[in-house]
């Protein structure tokens, strides 16, 4: 017998493992009752739209305002600034393939 008065016959070693399992799925229900009501109902979502495109130029509205406002460091910004706008049309470009939003050949073109 061990310690805290367990034996190990129940297949448990004596650290509670079992009340942490059945824990652990009463957490994962309300998780999941929590995301369903977080997200609503999926009927009353609008339609998607077919006329989304990737953007060959991602900084091109933002070159539009002008050099950043930072003396001295306007080249090295613009190319950090434009290292972002990249990536977040990229990423974006590939949530919108997951979604079936595009077709996942429209992000090799270009």
């Amino acid at each position: 017998m061990s310690a805290n008065g367990s034996n190990g016959q129940n297949g448990s070693n004596g650290d509670g493992g079992g009340r942490k399992r059945r824990n652990r799925k009463r957490r994962n229900r309300s998780t999941a009752k929590a995301t369903a009501e977080f997200w609503g109902d999926p009927k009353t979502l609008p339609e998607p739209r077919d006329d989304i495109r990737i953007t060959q130029d991602p900084s091109a509205v933002v070159r539009s305002l002008g050099r950043p406002p930072l003396p001295g460091q306007e080249q090295a910004s613009e190319a950090y600034f434009a290292a972002v706008y990249a990536r977040a049309v990229g990423l974006a470009s590939a949530l919108a393939a997951a979604g079936d939003l595009i077709e996942p050949e429209e992000l090799l073109e270009g």
